[in-house]
């Protein structure tokens, strides 16, 4: 990780995107104190984090009522 000051970064932007486009991870601070950070942008879908997600969402919904009424008697009812 690379640390540079405001002045610096404003200066050589563009060599510090091309770091960061080859993965590094650049800091920018003003008096010393860390205000920014470039990081590489992310590239599409993670798959294996989606499928995560949507196995935990199906995980939380099982077994939930409301009133006492199970949301598959909620979705048969209205399907009459």
């Amino acid at each position: 990780m690379r640390k540079v000051g405001a002045f610096e970064a404003k200066n050589t932007l563009g060599s510090l995107l091309d770091r960061v486009e080859n993965g590094e991870e650049v800091v920018i601070t003003r008096r010393g104190k860390e205000v920014a950070r470039l990081v590489p942008a992310a590239t599409g879908i993670d798959r294996a984090r989606a499928e995560n997600a949507a196995r935990g969402l199906l995980e939380l919904s099982r077994g939930l009522t409301l009133g006492g009424i199970s949301i598959k008697d909620l979705i048969n009812e209205g399907r009459r």
